[in-house]
């Protein structure tokens, strides 16, 4: 196989999985992701097409695929799969035990459609990489998985919530907008709070309990690019959560 076939199989495949894992793509996006000029896209898409695969065109906007399709799952290279591996022991570090449940859940998937020859590898892998006792924070949070189930779907979360500054815990209802890693805080909940009728910051390990309701709220305006400004501008240090 020449050089050129194999580059353009590589992008076909590429090009099918994004398809699968974005609602709707440019051309001009792929254009520059995958460094070919926009008319190699269009010839990209309709050899897609003609493989049997239902993109679909959205006339000004972009192509999608047909909604109930799924790609055919896609081998990992080895050096895809070494990487997930290597990420799985940072994961298992992680300050959200939430997260780390589901990251093994993921990653145990992964495991299960590698060839033979490359899982050997990877638990070679596995039980070559540690990382350090002093990683792992004294305070664990458990509340990350159901916070981006709410972000994501637009549902009013309650929070039972233990302020910095204070021995009680106070109730609020919150509309999750964004979640920010720190450093020093580590997982950091932005949300706007019914309770203070503002957005405010709230700390992961300080969530006592989290309960997903069922009412849906509307989605804000405010990018969290424009919020992260804004905090900026006002010299309120973003590893502060403001309750």
């Amino acid at each position: 196989m020449k050089d050129q076939d194999a580059k353009r199989i590589s992008r076909l495949t590429a090009i099918a999985t994004q398809l699968q894992t974005r609602r709707l793509l440019t051309a001009a996006y792929l254009s520059n992701r995958f460094g070919v000029s926009m008319r190699t896209i269009y010839r990209d898409v309709k050899a897609l097409e003609q493989a049997g695969i239902p993109v679909l065109t959205v006339e000004g906007k972009g192509f999608t695929l047909m909604d109930g399709y799924r790609v055919p799952p896609i081998m990992f290279t080895e050096a895809e799969a070494a990487a997930l591996v290597t990420a799985e022991q940072l994961m298992m570090n992680s300050t959200d035990a939430s997260l780390a449940h589901e990251y093994q859940k993921a990653i145990e998937k992964v495991r299960a459609v590698l060839q033979q020859s490359t899982r050997q590898r990877m638990e070679v892998l596995t039980n070559r990489i540690a990382v350090s006792p002093a990683v792992r924070q004294s305070e664990l949070s458990h509340s990350l998985s159901t916070i981006q189930q709410a972000l994501t779907a637009y549902r009013l979360l309650e929070i039972n919530y233990h302020a910095r500054h204070s021995d009680a815990l106070s109730v609020r209802e919150v509309e999750p907008f964004a979640l920010y890693y720190s450093g020093t805080e580590n997982w950091l909940l932005i949300a706007y709070c019914r309770l203070r009728c503002d957005f405010r910051m709230f700390s992961l390990n300080r969530i006592i309990n989290v309960k997903l309701l069922d009412e849906v709220f509307e989605p804000h305006h405010l990018t969290l690019d424009e919020y992260l400004r804004e905090k900026e501008k006002n010299f309120v240090t973003l590893a502060t959560p403001l309750s």
